[in-house]
């Protein structure tokens, strides 16, 4: 397992935002707060789900509910991958 780089993190996002939600992830966005996405705590819920299956790391709720920004959860994600994985 590798540590995610933004574009993994953002086909996610996107994924789990739905076609109809309008929502746009282009441009940089690291440091744009969830919110202003327009996602709300059931979209990251589902978000750290398919992390989980895609990439093998699972996140407790209350650290996802921690991630503020596409930042932090890459920070979050990256900080459980196993050092030997990295």
């Amino acid at each position: 397992m590798a540590q995610i780089h933004m574009d993994d993190l953002r086909r996610i996002l996107v994924a789990c935002a739905g076609e109809d939600d309008g929502i746009d992830l282009s441009g940089d966005i690291l440091d744009t707060a969830f919110g202003d996405l327009g996602y709300d705590s059931l979209a990251l819920m589902e978000t750290a789900a398919r992390i989980e299956r895609d990439y093998g790391v699972a996140l407790a709720d209350d650290v996802i509910a921690d991630a503020e920004t596409p930042r932090d959860l890459l920070d979050l994600v990256n900080r459980a991958v196993p050092a030997d994985a990295r």
